[in-house]
């Protein structure tokens, strides 16, 4: 466990996170320009789905998919009821920041999923194809979740048409879904005729990319002064809650040791860009600045650092992997 925290951390897409940490720590002028980080990010969206769907045609449709898929919903739509109950105990904020708050904990990180497929390719592991698939469904039952909540503290959401397009047609969604059905339309053939494109840059480009996200957490943590010190626990230890919760669900289903750690690691990830935007449309109230800091700023840097190699030690014991 020891080791493999210790070569995680020491993985350039680690140490890339930390870089930009450090320099916005520090006040320095280094920044990623919004147009490219935004390229950055379709091109890591469109790379995970097309291989995920590549995948998929592969290894032929499996009953296990769609039982995979519903366990994501479901843990999706349940664990911010988990996440609202453990942030009144811990936590003073008022009950609208802790329902926003507790929705980007039903959702998931897709970064934090790449890195987890990273360290699972780097520790000699594969995981079904599908698991993206479950990575795309698992980003929306949150947001109604959250809306519940504030629902029933009588909060006045914006239930409205407005707000349906961002949880359904949220362009992450829509990007991951759409290059996961291309991927499995045209399969191996396909993936093979762009991996120049889609496989050898993926690392470099990921590096990049948590050099930015790096930079995002260190100036969300120099106005860490938003968040008590009930709300800061709160953020390491719902992962854990999150991935106990996913490892439950992947051992049921019979998974993979590499699929168990991602079902591990999206249960226990926090959304900093699907829910965050439906929150801006359905409850302006809240305060960004809590729910972004505690998903970029706490719970980011702890799964990217300790959180995986742990899920990846305990998916190997429990499965034998």
């Amino acid at each position: 466990m020891l080791d493999l925290a210790a070569n995680n951390l020491l993985s350039p897409i680690v140490l890339s996170f930390v870089l930009g940490l450090f320099a916005a720590l520090a006040r320095s002028d280094l920044s990623v320009p919004e147009a490219v980080a935004k390229g950055i990010s379709l091109y890591l969206l469109f790379a995970i789905g097309f291989k995920g769907g590549a995948g998929v045609a592969a290894h032929g449709f499996e009953p296990r998919l769609a039982a995979t898929i519903l366990a994501g919903l479901v843990l999706s739509f349940a664990l911010p009821f988990a996440a609202f109950g453990l942030l009144r105990v811990l936590s003073g904020m008022s009950r609208v920041d802790a329902a926003a708050v507790a929705g980007h904990y039903g959702s998931i990180s897709i970064v934090t999923f790449v890195a987890a497929t990273t360290l699972l390719a780097n520790a000699g592991l594969t995981a079904e194809g599908y698991m993206v698939a479950v990575a795309a469904a698992m980003e929306a039952p949150a947001i109604l979740s959250a809306l519940w909540l504030l629902s029933r503290g009588d909060q006045n959401t914006n239930m409205d048409s407005d707000l349906w397009r961002e949880i359904l047609l949220n362009g992450s969604i829509v990007l991951l879904l759409g290059a996961f059905l291309i991927g499995m339309t045209t399969g191996q053939d396909g993936l093979d005729s762009i991996a120049p494109f889609i496989v050898s840059p993926f690392q470099g480009v990921l590096c990049i990319f948590l050099l930015d996200m790096g930079l995002i957490a260190g100036r969300g943590l120099r106005s860490a002064g938003v968040l008590d010190r009930g709300a800061v626990v709160f953020g390491v230890v719902m992962p854990l809650i999150g991935a106990a919760a996913g490892l439950g669900a992947g051992l049921v289903l019979g998974l993979s040791t590499g699929g168990v750690m991602l079902m591990m690691t999206l249960s226990a990830s926090a959304s900093y860009i699907a829910v965050p935007a439906a929150m801006r449309v359905a409850v302006p109230e809240a305060n960004p600045s809590i729910y972004l800091t505690l998903s970029l700023a706490v719970t980011f840097p702890f799964n990217l650092t300790l959180g995986l190699p742990l899920y990846l030690a305990t998916a190997r014991i429990m499965t034998g992997g």
